[in-house]
Formats: structure tokens, sequence, C-alpha cells
């Protein structure tokens, strides 16, 4: 890898802000940023949902892997993962090897209402299949130790806006060595 900085990579389940907040600590920071899941959809020519309609989430999976590896070797760039990144070994693995790692955290209810108001969450993603704030708190419990064991640091999104996130991600940034 170059000289430059590494990446950052913002971690959490859906509905924590990774995007929004990518986009705003890139701008912050003078760095690029991407969107891991609208780098897979476009590079597929098609939705996560359709995916994971057609060809189900292993090779959804697959793909994701595939364009998170490039992903990594991009030197300052913040990177909004998917949510299930996490989900197996190697991406966590490569997650804590290729840069620093921030988890955007939120407890289920809060969640569960940002959801209801995200236009991405009905055309482009999966369906929750248990439903609703059941769905999200099984999520919780499967992945919080997955995400725990990724980060370098954590910063909950509850009651803040992504600005405000952004921000604090750039404090902790600038107080861990």
């Amino acid at each position: 890898m170059s000289d430059q900085p590494l990446p950052i990579f913002l971690i959490g389940l859906r509905g924590t802000g990774k995007s929004s907040v990518a986009r705003l600590l890139a701008e912050r920071l003078g760095w690029n940023w991407r969107d891991a899941d609208a780098d897979l959809e476009q590079q597929q020519g098609r939705s996560i949902r359709e995916i994971f309609a057609h060809d189900g989430e292993t090779a959804f999976r697959d793909i994701e892997a595939a364009i998170f590896a490039d992903l990594c070797n991009l030197p300052r760039h913040v990177v909004a993962t998917g949510g299930g990144i996490i989900l197996r070994a190697d991406n966590r693995q490569r997650l804590k090897d290729s840069g620093k790692v921030v988890w955007l955290t939120a407890d289920a209810g809060t969640l569960w209402q940002r959801l209801q108001v995200d236009p991405d969450t009905k055309h482009r993603r999966p369906d929750l299949t248990v439903g609703g704030l059941a769905e999200i708190e099984g999520l919780l419990q499967v992945r919080e130790p997955l995400y725990a064991e990724c980060a370098h640091f954590v910063v909950d999104t509850v009651g803040r806006c992504p600005e405000d996130v952004a921000k604090a991600i750039l404090d902790k940034l600038a107080a861990k060595p």
C-alpha cells in the first residue's frame, strides 16, 4: 500500500447512517468516499433485493466480499460497508488489517423508526424476514459481537444527526494514536 492514509471503514447495522456519515466524513477529511452496497449494485446492474431474490444470500455475500476486497486497497477513502460485511471471518480480518474501523450503533427501536422512513429499504434492500422490531433485535444480538471484534472504536448515532456523528468520529480519530 502507498504512504497515503489507510481507509476508514464504517460498520454497523442497516439504518445507523453509514452512507450519510461516510460522505460527510470524507468531505471534512478532503478524502473520497464509497458506498460498498452502491458499488455492488452498480457492478451487478441490479439491486441487492434482486440479487438476494434471484441468487440467494450466499451468492450475494460472495460478490460483496470481492467488492470489499477491492475497496480495502483505496487509501484516503471513507467506506460505508454493508451491514452484513462482518458475517464472514475473512471480511472481519480484512477490516482489521486494512484501515480504521468505526462501528456506528443505535438501539433496535431507533433503527426500526429510521428504516420506516428510508426509501432505500423498500426498493433496494431485502425484506426483514421475521418482521420489524423483532428482526432488528435478533440481528443486533447476532452481529454485535462481530462488529465489536472489528471496531477500533464505537460511535452511538442515537439522537445525533449525521453531521454530529461525523464530528464525533473526527474527534475520536484525532484523540487516538
